[in-house]
């Protein structure tokens, strides 16, 4: 590929399709029922949710940048909201390090990221694992387990309703997805540690590590709303909506793109279609909600009203003529 053609996710090593049909395969191979943004069993008149998760590639601008102490903030995040969109409360969080050879000053950034993520979660660290495995790892992975509890009537299972008015809520920029496309595409024509051209007093790797916002305080604010459903727009987009339930969403406005974004796409002459089947675009959490319920929800929180569900139609991106298909 040359440095003047168009970038996909696929073209830089990741293809959506494939993975969800290698997701899909493992699920079909086990017997047992798995859930949607969280697996839950009943534990008396609760229900105790379990998600895992991990920060990707991201790791590989930590490593490029020796910045290590925001990467625990991401992996909390990524497993937390994931119970947020789920409507179970988070309750506990455990890490999983693994590594090719033991470093302390990494491992201590990591702690020190790990400890940031939890408090601002609410929630504690109750333990963890690090295994030295040089056969098995390059450099490190980190993942991590969440543990969240809640009444069944407080989950978001109903699906997203024809109707509802979408509620999204900002993202703090790139979060812990899409890192692949981003980092392959700025390579073409920036260094990760060349200053931000929006941003001289920061360096491209800086605003690439700027840690997955935590959407752990808007649990009371949805609980105290009709939600029908709630997705993490996390790996895949805005594609995630379809996994509200719904085949349908018209978006006719969003909060503002951080400047990020236009400059991975600037960079990988990535194509806008592209850019929203990639990447958050500056949206992190969106809820889907009964309509007499959309400007109370906004207004106890930064929530935006971004469109409507609607039956069929895809994801409407109407100020960039996109539509994205399930």
């Amino acid at each position: 590929m040359t440095a003047d053609e168009p970038m996909s996710y696929a073209d830089a090593g990741v293809d959506i399709a494939a993975s969800e049909d290698a997701t899909a395969a493992l699920v079909g191979a086990v017997s047992a029922e798995i859930g949607g943004y969280a697996g839950t069993v009943p534990i008396g008149e609760q229900l105790l949710g379990l998600v895992t998760d991990g920060v990707g590639t991201k790791l590989l601008v930590a490593q490029a940048m020796d910045t290590y102490d925001t990467i625990g903030i991401d992996c909390v995040a990524m497993n937390v909201n994931d119970l947020i969109a789920a409507g179970l409360r988070p309750v506990a969080f455990v890490d999983y390090l693994a590594v090719e050879a033991p470093d302390p000053a990494v491992a201590a950034a990591i702690g020190r990221g790990l400890d940031r993520g939890v408090t601002a979660a609410g929630i504690p660290l109750i333990g963890g694992e690090t295994a030295v495995m040089p056969e098995v790892i390059s450099d490190l992975d980190i993942a991590g387990t969440a543990a969240g509890v809640a009444p069944p009537a407080a989950l978001f299972d109903a699906g997203a309703a024809v109707g509802d008015t979408l509620v999204g809520f900002p993202a703090t920029g790139v979060h812990a997805n899409g890192l692949t496309l981003a980092r392959k595409a700025l390579a073409r024509r920036h260094e990760l540690t060349d200053p931000a051209p929006f941003d001289p007093s920061v360096s491209i790797g800086e605003v690439l590590l700027r840690p997955t916002a935590i959407y752990t305080d808007l649990y009371e604010p949805l609980q105290a709303v009709e939600v029908h459903a709630a997705a993490h727009i996390t790996g895949g987009g805005w594609r995630n909506l379809f996994r509200m339930g719904a085949e349908g969403f018209r978006i006719t406005q969003r909060p503002p793109t951080p400047p990020i974004f236009g400059l991975i796409q600037q960079a990988g002459e990535v194509s806008d279609a592209e850019m929203f089947r990639t990447f958050n675009m500056g949206v992190g959490f969106v809820a889907a909600v009964a309509p007499d319920d959309a400007a109370a929800l906004c207004a106890s929180t930064s929530g935006v009203q971004l469109g409507t569900v609607e039956a069929t139609g895809g994801v409407v991106l109407t100020d960039v003529g996109v539509t994205l298909s399930s």
